[in-house]
């Protein structure tokens, strides 16, 4: 068990009650559901896009990318280079249609377009992705925290499901955007601290770094094969142009900052400056990773044997900062990590329970009838209580994985559902009606759960000749194709085109 300095101690608490207070401290602003969901739509594009880029930079980020390129090489490095070209669609495309609508929820087009079935589906397929998104997170940083505190694993990730769901309770999406500010900045800093004290504590130098790395082949961008099977740089790039399309065109997480930024101007900054931010701080992530594994082949009597980084290579970072970073710097990276979790559990918090306010709760609990401010907020309150619990219960599920970033990306392409196949659907074809929407989903998630199960070792043996000969990471690629392209092809045989419906364009 390790105890940390009271310096780092300090640090940590400084933290923690500097978050937590300031993230409360907008509950004067969040008083109204307008408030408490969309910040007056008044938030600035810089802030805004700080927030996007936090999101994006959660604990995943922080352990599991280090972790891969420790193990591996830099092939997921390759989903941060899709980001440019999903950000240029987002910005022509996307942000111009959900700033017209001024609708809060990402998916009340939906019924407009297809029907309310496809709004309903839409919205579970988020919820679902985001209780598979906090658990990662959650389980990330109480996997780093646990061999530096000596405390378990199930403890720390009740105590950060806690404190995340306090200040998201009182703030609102102001409070998550504002804290997400703080903590891109926190975390960014910490990463570069590891950066420093790798580069100067090689034994050799830091051109050893990448002469160890050469050797072993760690900086690969992946194989530049055909192969449809194994995570190839093409596959690669194709999962993540899709996963970051869906993200900014159709991921409520996104949306709902969108609407909450001041202008049209400020909305498509945004985008710009949290996709362009991600793509070198990933890099830094993956550098990390490739220097730890040099650091210790290098030094491997640092590397005790109670740190099993063939099996759990996550767990290799969080040693590293237990062992090697001098003290009030420990406490800075630990801070950092926890910046890392709560700048993407809070955002799923607050904008899971804004969808059940909006898309469920007054759809079909009040069936239409008017919600008075007080009780929408009470449902937001209740809603989003009762999702920081599930997503903790996800959390503790996810101590029983190998690797966190592989099952983060599996049950994200599984759960998205392909709803950006439906959402390209209803902008690309005006005859796409109802029936084709709803050919193309069934079929598409048919496709899914086939390649879903097909690829899980439980698949009998006697059904080997109908496995999918294709990698995880195109579930949603080709669940998202099939979904388009079936729909394309209904609707040109059954469709007229659609007119126009007022709002929606």
């Amino acid at each position: 068990m390790h105890e940390l300095p009271l310096a780092d101690v300090v640090v940590l608490l400084i933290y923690l009650g500097g978050v937590v207070g300031f993230g409360c401290w907008f509950v004067r602003y969040s008083r109204n559901a307008e408030g408490f969901m969309a910040a007056g739509r008044s938030m600035p594009g810089w802030a805004v896009g700080l927030s996007i880029f936090g999101t994006y930079v959660s604990s995943i980020s922080f352990l599991a990318l280090p972790g891969k390129a420790y193990a591996a090489n830099w092939n997921a490095f390759v989903f941060s280079l899709s980001l440019p070209v999903a950000a240029v669609i987002a910005v022509r495309y996307f942000v111009p249609f959900y700033r017209r609508s001024g609708e809060i929820s990402a998916y009340h087009h939906l019924e407009h377009r297809f029907g309310a079935w496809a709004r309903l589906y839409a919205v579970i397929c988020y919820l679902l992705t985001q209780l598979a998104r906090m658990g990662t997170i959650m389980y990330l940083v109480a996997l780093a925290l646990a061999p530096l505190t000596g405390w378990e694993v199930w403890l720390i990730v009740l105590i950060t499901g806690a404190l995340v769901t306090l200040y998201t309770l009182l703030g609102g999406i102001e409070a998550v955007i504002w804290t997400d500010v703080v903590q891109s900045v926190v975390l960014t800093a910490g990463a570069l601290v590891c950066v420093g004290v790798l580069l100067v504590g090689m034994p050799e130098g830091p051109g050893q770094i990448f002469r160890i790395a050469g050797e072993h082949h760690k900086l690969s961008l992946g194989s530049f094969g055909s192969s449809v099977s194994e995570s190839t740089f093409w596959v690669v790039l194709v999962y993540g142009l899709v996963i970051n399309l869906q993200n900014f065109g159709i991921d409520q997480s996104y949306v709902q900052r969108y609407i909450a930024a001041k202008d049209d101007r400020a909305a498509a900054g945004s985008v710009w400056l949290g996709a362009l931010l991600y793509l070198p701080v990933s890099a830094m992530f993956f550098f990390i990773g490739t220097a730890l594994f040099a650091f210790y082949t290098a030094q491997p009597d640092l590397l005790p044997a109670s740190v099993d980084a063939a099996a759990k290579p996550d767990s290799v970072f969080p040693h590293f900062i237990v062992s090697q970073l001098p003290t009030g710097m420990t406490g800075l990276l630990v801070a950092a990590i926890f910046a890392a979790a709560m700048s993407s559990v809070d955002s799923s918090l607050n904008c899971s329970a804004t969808l059940f306010l909006q898309d469920v709760y007054k759809r079909y609990v009040r069936r239409g009838r008017e919600v008075t401010d007080r009780e929408s907020m009470r449902v937001l309150y209740l809603t989003t209580v009762i999702w920081g619990a599930l997503g903790t219960g996800t959390a503790l599920a996810m101590m029983q994985v190998k690797s966190a970033l592989d099952a983060w990306w599996q049950l994200s392409g599984i759960f998205s559902g392909g709803m950006l196949g439906l959402f390209l659907l209803g902008r690309i074809s005006r005859r796409a009606k109802n029936p084709a929407a709803v050919t193309s989903v069934i079929c598409g998630v048919l496709v899914i759960l086939w390649m879903t199960l097909s690829l899980s070792p439980r698949w009998p043996e006697s059904l080997q000749r109908l496995r999918s000969p294709m990698h995880s990471f195109m579930i949603i690629v080709v669940g998202t194709l099939v979904i388009l392209l079936v729909g394309l092809l209904v609707s040109r045989f059954r469709g007229r085109p659609l007119s126009r419906t007022p709002g929606v364009r």
